[in-house]
């Protein structure tokens, strides 16, 4: 009863910190798009800071969605993801970079440990 709860948790944790990042990154994208037009796509490479976050988004929405088979796998990618953006804030944010990935890297790493504790949890149980 106590691992499908911290399992609940962890998926709204994760399914809603990763909506939220998604719906951010739509909006940014539109807004690119329309002060720079189809250069914006054109001109892109793997560098930007924007494509490295769309990368990263697409780990934690694959974690999120792993998380229904394999919990252990979905709790090391998200914990990676938390990481991965504690490291682009740190390279791409100006200032206050701990409040910064507080907001956003944090949810990550607590649905990541969540998932890796059911894991746990579940395997002391069978």
């Amino acid at each position: 009863m106590k691992v499908n709860r911290i399992r609940l948790a962890a998926r709204i944790i994760g399914f809603g910190i990763t909506g939220f990042g998604g719906t951010m990154l739509i909006g940014e994208a539109v807004g690119e798009f329309q002060r720079g037009g189809w250069a914006v796509i054109t001109e892109a490479s793997p560098t930007d800071p924007g494509v490295l976050l769309v990368v990263i988004g697409g780990v934690a929405l694959a974690g999120c969605i792993v998380s229904w088979w394999r919990e252990q796998l979905a709790g090391i990618l998200l914990v990676s993801v938390a990481a991965a953006i504690g490291a682009h804030i740190g390279a791409f944010a100006g200032s206050h970079h701990l409040l910064v990935w507080t907001m956003v890297g944090l949810p990550y790493l607590v649905a990541g440990i969540l998932f890796l504790n059911c894991w746990r949890l579940s395997r002391q149980l069978a």
